[in-house]
């Protein structure tokens, strides 16, 4: 059984688009999502700068256009047998699973990224990862600085967000044997700090009608394989202000006996972690053109 892998905000990267463009329909998809979200998203994923594209607001719905259209070169539109997105890559999953519209998906992703690009400017809040130390000392020793846990993806790698005073105290007395580094982010993503991005989230998703997902759907907060459209929605928000909970993805997928995982563009994030926690899986991470040949291969040499 083989999943598709939608990867999350910081995978973005200059150009990201360009190996894409001579897809069937590419431009004119693009062309529609820019006027669906007031973003001109052919130049922000061609010709923008690096600081550019770091924007919450033009990563997030960048990055599920992206995932969409590497998804079509691989599966030729035929349905998925898994999916799971990590953070935004949940809106990309959701799309390929048929519980959102590709248009849905990627306006959902410019309302989420706007509001949370919002909400990070309220307060200085930041992200920082904790690389290493015992999982209690170092779980202690987060709550001690009161800070929460944002995502953990696999054992041994956990991001915590809070105000910056707080991370930088973290830093300077790291729980024992643990490194603390500082991610290059606007803000406190998936803790508290979020809580008013949720409004604008919830808002626009009120007026969607999901559609039942057509395939397994491993969802952020828990692993849960979740076969309600409703919920997968409602759980959008609610992800937010929440850690996504990429460890228990992994296992859940493990358990579904997942033998092959493709990870869509820009991938390579997603893969590396699969890679640890699947040893015996076959891993692809589309990045261009070039591997679209062998992540098909895999797809069609996987059983459903």
């Amino acid at each position: 059984m083989l999943v598709l892998l939608s990867p999350g905000q910081g995978s973005q990267s200059p150009g990201m688009l360009l190996p894409w463009l001579d897809l069937p329909h590419a431009r004119q998809r693009l062309a529609a999502w820019s006027d669906r979200t007031g973003l001109d998203l052919l130049r922000l994923g061609s010709s923008a700068t690096a600081d550019e594209v770091r924007d919450t607001a033009v990563a997030q719905p960048l990055l599920t256009a992206v995932a969409l259209l590497s998804a079509d070169a691989v599966t030729g539109g035929e349905l998925p047998a898994a999916v799971c997105g990590h953070s935004v890559g949940e809106l990309s999953a959701l799309a390929l699973a048929g519980v959102l519209t590709s248009d849905e998906a990627v306006s959902l992703a410019a309302t989420r990224g706007a509001a949370m690009a919002a909400a990070a400017k309220a307060r200085p809040t930041g992200m920082s990862a904790v690389l290493g130390g015992d999982p209690e000392q170092v779980l202690a020793a987060i709550e001690l600085a009161g800070l929460r846990i944002a995502t953990v993806n696999v054992a041994g790698q956990v991001v915590v967000g809070g105000d910056r005073a707080a991370l930088d105290a973290f830093a300077a007395s790291p729980p024992p044997r643990a490194r603390v580094r500082a991610l290059d982010v606007a803000g406190a993503f998936h803790t508290p700090a979020m809580a008013a991005a949720t409004v604008a989230l919830e808002q626009a998703i009120g007026q969607l009608k999901p559609g039942p997902p057509r395939c397994t759907v491993v969802a952020n907060a828990d692993g849960a394989v979740v076969g309600d459209g409703a919920e997968l929605l409602g759980r959008l928000v609610g992800q937010l202000t929440g850690p996504v909970r990429f460890d228990l993805c992994l296992a859940a997928l493990a358990g579904l006996g997942i033998t092959a995982a493709v990870e869509l563009a820009p991938g390579g994030t997603l893969a590396g972690l699969a890679k640890r926690a699947l040893p015996a899986a076959t891993v692809v991470a589309v990045k261009a053109q070039d591997d679209v040949r062998a992540a098909r291969a895999l797809r069609t040499s996987v059983p459903a």
